[in-house]
Protein backbone atom coordinates (compact mmCIF):
# COMPACT_ATOMS: atom_id res chain seq x y z
CA UNK A 1 0.00 0.00 0.00
CA UNK A 2 2.89 2.39 1.24
CA UNK A 3 4.45 1.46 -2.62
CA UNK A 4 1.26 2.54 -4.51
CA UNK A 5 0.61 5.85 -2.64
CA UNK A 6 4.39 6.76 -2.81
CA UNK A 7 4.11 6.05 -6.50
CA UNK A 8 1.82 8.53 -7.72
CA UNK A 9 -0.94 5.44 -8.02
CA UNK A 10 -4.09 6.56 -6.70
CA UNK A 11 -5.66 3.73 -4.49
CA UNK A 12 -9.38 2.85 -4.76
CA UNK A 13 -11.61 2.34 -1.64
CA UNK A 14 -12.55 -1.59 -3.55
CA UNK A 15 -10.74 -3.87 -5.33
CA UNK A 16 -11.47 -3.22 -8.69
CA UNK A 17 -12.83 -5.51 -11.02
CA UNK A 18 -9.95 -5.02 -13.81
CA UNK A 19 -6.32 -4.74 -12.80
CA UNK A 20 -5.74 -1.25 -12.80
CA UNK A 21 -2.48 -1.15 -15.04
CA UNK A 22 0.11 2.13 -14.31
CA UNK A 23 0.78 4.67 -16.47
CA UNK A 24 2.75 7.73 -16.87
CA UNK A 25 0.75 9.53 -13.86
CA UNK A 26 3.06 7.71 -11.81
CA UNK A 27 5.84 10.37 -13.15
CA UNK A 28 3.89 13.25 -12.81
CA UNK A 29 4.36 15.15 -9.79
CA UNK A 30 3.91 18.63 -11.38
CA UNK A 31 0.51 18.88 -10.35
CA UNK A 32 1.00 18.07 -6.49
CA UNK A 33 2.62 21.60 -5.02
CA UNK A 34 4.65 20.74 -1.15
CA UNK A 35 5.05 24.25 -1.60
CA UNK A 36 4.10 27.09 -3.67
CA UNK A 37 2.93 26.98 -7.07
CA UNK A 38 3.16 27.75 -10.79
CA UNK A 39 7.18 28.23 -11.35
CA UNK A 40 7.64 27.93 -8.04
CA UNK A 41 6.43 25.27 -7.20
CA UNK A 42 8.34 22.76 -4.87
CA UNK A 43 7.13 19.60 -6.03
CA UNK A 44 8.38 15.64 -4.39
CA UNK A 45 11.44 15.02 -7.37
CA UNK A 46 13.08 19.14 -6.72
CA UNK A 47 12.56 18.05 -2.68
CA UNK A 48 14.17 14.87 -2.93
CA UNK A 49 17.14 16.53 -5.29
CA UNK A 50 17.53 19.18 -2.30
CA UNK A 51 17.71 16.45 0.19
CA UNK A 52 20.15 14.54 -1.88
CA UNK A 53 22.69 17.67 -1.91
CA UNK A 54 22.06 18.14 1.94
CA UNK A 55 22.86 14.07 2.30
CA UNK A 56 25.94 14.41 0.39
CA UNK A 57 27.49 17.47 1.66
CA UNK A 58 26.84 16.82 5.12
CA UNK A 59 28.55 13.28 4.81
CA UNK A 60 31.48 14.34 3.58
CA UNK A 61 32.11 17.75 5.11
CA UNK A 62 31.36 15.27 8.48
CA UNK A 63 33.56 12.89 7.71
CA UNK A 64 36.72 14.57 6.23
CA UNK A 65 36.43 17.42 9.07
CA UNK A 66 38.76 15.00 10.88
CA UNK A 67 40.09 12.93 8.59
CA UNK A 68 43.25 10.89 9.22
CA UNK A 69 45.70 9.28 7.22
CA UNK A 70 44.89 5.58 8.35
CA UNK A 71 40.73 6.05 8.19
CA UNK A 72 40.26 5.38 12.06
CA UNK A 73 36.10 5.48 11.53
CA UNK A 74 33.66 3.60 9.69
CA UNK A 75 32.27 6.94 7.76
CA UNK A 76 35.91 7.40 6.38
CA UNK A 77 36.54 4.37 4.91
CA UNK A 78 33.04 4.15 3.52
CA UNK A 79 33.83 7.42 2.32
CA UNK A 80 37.31 6.77 1.26
CA UNK A 81 35.71 3.23 -0.88
CA UNK A 82 33.24 5.78 -3.50
CA UNK A 83 35.85 7.40 -3.83
CA UNK A 84 38.15 4.65 -4.92
CA UNK A 85 35.61 3.37 -7.49
CA UNK A 86 35.42 6.32 -9.61
CA UNK A 87 39.22 7.06 -9.16
CA UNK A 88 40.52 3.60 -9.69
CA UNK A 89 37.46 2.28 -11.64
CA UNK A 90 36.90 5.31 -13.61
CA UNK A 91 39.65 7.95 -14.14
CA UNK A 92 42.77 5.61 -13.78
CA UNK A 93 41.19 2.75 -15.98
CA UNK A 94 39.95 5.40 -18.35
CA UNK A 95 41.77 8.62 -18.74
CA UNK A 96 45.09 7.19 -16.81
CA UNK A 97 47.01 9.06 -14.44
CA UNK A 98 46.86 12.58 -16.50
CA UNK A 99 43.04 12.24 -15.93
CA UNK A 100 43.11 12.63 -11.80
CA UNK A 101 42.16 16.55 -11.94
CA UNK A 102 39.18 15.78 -13.31
CA UNK A 103 38.06 13.60 -10.33
CA UNK A 104 36.22 16.29 -8.57
CA UNK A 105 34.09 16.29 -11.01
CA UNK A 106 33.40 13.13 -12.05
CA UNK A 107 32.98 11.89 -8.60
CA UNK A 108 30.68 14.75 -7.85
CA UNK A 109 28.60 13.28 -11.12
CA UNK A 110 28.85 9.60 -9.55
CA UNK A 111 27.39 10.29 -6.61
CA UNK A 112 25.24 12.97 -7.50
CA UNK A 113 23.09 10.32 -9.94
CA UNK A 114 23.55 7.20 -7.71
CA UNK A 115 21.78 9.21 -4.67
CA UNK A 116 19.15 10.17 -6.77
CA UNK A 117 18.64 6.63 -8.52
CA UNK A 118 18.65 5.27 -5.12
CA UNK A 119 15.17 7.12 -4.05
CA UNK A 120 13.68 5.06 -6.31
CA UNK A 121 13.84 1.78 -3.55
CA UNK A 122 13.31 3.80 -0.49
CA UNK A 123 10.19 3.81 1.32
CA UNK A 124 7.98 6.86 1.12
CA UNK A 125 9.80 8.17 -1.39
CA UNK A 126 9.48 5.25 -4.28
CA UNK A 127 10.70 7.35 -7.03
CA UNK A 128 14.06 7.88 -8.86
CA UNK A 129 14.59 11.81 -9.52
CA UNK A 130 16.72 10.62 -12.55
CA UNK A 131 13.39 8.82 -14.12
CA UNK A 132 12.54 13.07 -14.92
CA UNK A 133 13.99 13.30 -17.92
CA UNK A 134 15.32 17.12 -16.97
CA UNK A 135 17.77 16.13 -15.13
CA UNK A 136 19.66 13.48 -17.47
CA UNK A 137 19.65 15.71 -19.42
CA UNK A 138 20.57 18.90 -17.70
CA UNK A 139 23.28 16.41 -16.64
CA UNK A 140 24.17 15.10 -20.43
CA UNK A 141 24.12 19.02 -21.41
CA UNK A 142 26.75 19.34 -18.98
CA UNK A 143 28.78 16.80 -19.55
CA UNK A 144 28.54 18.30 -23.48
CA UNK A 145 30.30 21.62 -22.01
CA UNK A 146 32.64 20.38 -20.15
CA UNK A 147 34.61 17.92 -22.48
CA UNK A 148 33.71 20.19 -25.30
CA UNK A 149 35.79 22.96 -23.36
CA UNK A 150 38.25 21.14 -21.99
CA UNK A 151 39.18 19.71 -25.75
CA UNK A 152 39.22 23.33 -26.94
CA UNK A 153 41.43 24.49 -24.24
CA UNK A 154 43.90 21.32 -24.37
CA UNK A 155 44.18 21.54 -28.33
CA UNK A 156 42.84 24.68 -29.22
CA UNK A 157 39.52 25.45 -31.20
CA UNK A 158 40.61 24.52 -34.65
CA UNK A 159 42.58 21.52 -33.93
CA UNK A 160 39.70 20.57 -31.54
CA UNK A 161 37.39 20.13 -34.43
CA UNK A 162 39.88 18.90 -37.26
CA UNK A 163 40.40 16.52 -34.81
CA UNK A 164 36.59 15.20 -34.45
CA UNK A 165 35.91 16.05 -38.16
CA UNK A 166 38.95 14.78 -39.77
CA UNK A 167 40.08 11.28 -37.92
CA UNK A 168 43.89 11.00 -39.38
CA UNK A 169 44.77 7.75 -41.42
CA UNK A 170 41.25 7.95 -43.43
CA UNK A 171 41.34 8.93 -47.32
CA UNK A 172 40.67 12.22 -47.81
CA UNK A 173 37.09 11.40 -50.46
CA UNK A 174 36.18 9.08 -47.26
CA UNK A 175 36.03 12.28 -45.67
CA UNK A 176 32.82 13.33 -47.38
CA UNK A 177 30.93 10.32 -45.38
CA UNK A 178 32.86 10.49 -42.46
CA UNK A 179 32.85 13.73 -41.21
CA UNK A 180 28.78 14.51 -40.72
CA UNK A 181 28.76 10.94 -38.96
CA UNK A 182 30.97 12.21 -36.50
CA UNK A 183 30.05 15.90 -36.05
CA UNK A 184 26.31 14.05 -35.95
CA UNK A 185 28.26 11.34 -33.06
CA UNK A 186 30.05 13.65 -31.28
CA UNK A 187 27.91 16.75 -30.90
CA UNK A 188 24.70 15.49 -30.84
CA UNK A 189 24.65 11.66 -30.75
CA UNK A 190 26.80 12.31 -27.05
CA UNK A 191 24.80 13.95 -25.10
CA UNK A 192 21.52 12.19 -26.10
CA UNK A 193 22.60 8.90 -25.49
CA UNK A 194 23.92 9.64 -21.82
CA UNK A 195 20.62 11.13 -21.01
CA UNK A 196 18.10 8.76 -22.67
CA UNK A 197 20.11 5.64 -21.37
CA UNK A 198 19.94 7.15 -17.79
CA UNK A 199 16.49 7.90 -17.74
CA UNK A 200 15.19 4.64 -19.50
CA UNK A 201 16.52 2.21 -17.14
CA UNK A 202 15.61 4.33 -14.22
CA UNK A 203 12.16 4.50 -15.52
CA UNK A 204 11.61 0.83 -16.34
CA UNK A 205 12.88 0.38 -12.86
CA UNK A 206 10.08 2.27 -11.30
CA UNK A 207 7.30 0.98 -13.58
CA UNK A 208 8.56 -2.61 -12.74
CA UNK A 209 7.91 -1.84 -9.34
CA UNK A 210 5.05 -0.09 -9.65
CA UNK A 211 3.70 -2.61 -11.52
CA UNK A 212 4.28 -5.44 -9.17
CA UNK A 213 3.21 -3.55 -6.26
CA UNK A 214 0.07 -2.81 -7.77
CA UNK A 215 -0.08 -6.81 -8.82
CA UNK A 216 0.53 -7.90 -5.05
CA UNK A 217 -2.63 -5.70 -3.86
CA UNK A 218 -4.99 -6.52 -6.82
CA UNK A 219 -4.18 -10.29 -6.40
CA UNK A 220 -4.19 -10.11 -2.05
CA UNK A 221 -7.57 -7.83 -2.28
CA UNK A 222 -9.11 -10.50 -4.55
CA UNK A 223 -8.29 -13.46 -2.65
CA UNK A 224 -11.71 -12.60 -0.30
CA UNK A 225 -14.02 -11.97 -3.15
CA UNK A 226 -16.79 -14.48 -3.52
CA UNK A 227 -15.82 -17.30 -5.23
CA UNK A 228 -12.16 -17.01 -5.83
CA UNK A 229 -10.30 -19.28 -5.98
CA UNK A 230 -7.00 -20.09 -3.81
CA UNK A 231 -4.81 -19.64 -6.74
CA UNK A 232 -5.10 -16.60 -6.45
CA UNK A 233 -2.83 -15.81 -3.04
CA UNK A 234 -0.30 -18.57 -5.11
CA UNK A 235 0.05 -15.80 -7.07
CA UNK A 236 -0.43 -12.87 -4.71
CA UNK A 237 3.36 -14.11 -2.98
CA UNK A 238 5.07 -14.83 -6.26
CA UNK A 239 3.95 -11.10 -7.49
CA UNK A 240 5.42 -10.03 -3.90
CA UNK A 241 8.15 -12.48 -3.95
CA UNK A 242 9.28 -10.73 -7.27
CA UNK A 243 8.61 -7.33 -6.33
CA UNK A 244 11.13 -7.96 -3.63
CA UNK A 245 13.67 -9.68 -6.03
CA UNK A 246 13.36 -6.54 -8.39
CA UNK A 247 14.00 -4.16 -5.34
CA UNK A 248 17.22 -5.74 -4.85
CA UNK A 249 17.59 -5.93 -8.23
CA UNK A 250 17.05 -1.59 -8.56
CA UNK A 251 20.18 -1.58 -5.65
CA UNK A 252 22.26 -2.69 -8.13
CA UNK A 253 20.86 -0.46 -11.35
CA UNK A 254 21.07 2.61 -9.21
CA UNK A 255 24.94 1.64 -8.64
CA UNK A 256 25.71 0.42 -12.47
CA UNK A 257 23.62 3.40 -13.91
CA UNK A 258 25.51 5.59 -12.39
CA UNK A 259 28.96 4.36 -12.47
CA UNK A 260 28.11 4.04 -16.64
CA UNK A 261 27.36 7.35 -16.42
CA UNK A 262 30.29 8.56 -15.13
CA UNK A 263 32.68 6.10 -17.37
CA UNK A 264 31.24 7.37 -20.36
CA UNK A 265 32.10 11.17 -19.07
CA UNK A 266 35.82 9.80 -18.22
CA UNK A 267 35.53 8.82 -21.86
CA UNK A 268 34.07 11.86 -23.72
CA UNK A 269 36.56 14.33 -21.50
CA UNK A 270 39.66 11.85 -22.12
CA UNK A 271 38.90 11.63 -26.36
CA UNK A 272 38.55 15.42 -26.51
CA UNK A 273 41.64 16.36 -24.51
CA UNK A 274 43.81 13.47 -25.98
CA UNK A 275 42.64 12.29 -28.89
CA UNK A 276 45.30 9.95 -30.11
CA UNK A 277 43.91 8.03 -27.35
Amino acid sequence: MIALLASGVEVPASPPSGFPAPGTEIFDYTKSCLVGSGPYCLTKISLLMIISMVLIIAFFVMTFRKAQLVPASKSQKYAEGIVDIVRKGVVLEVMGPEGMKYLPFLFSIFIFIWVNNSWGILPFAQIPTTSRMAIPAFLAILVWFVFNIEGIRAQGGWHYLKSVLFPPGVPWPIYILVTPIEFVSVFLVRPLTLAVRLAANMIAGHLILTIFAIGTWYLFSHMWAPGASPVVAVFGIFSFALQIFMTAFEVLVALLQAYIFTMLTALFVGSAVNPQH
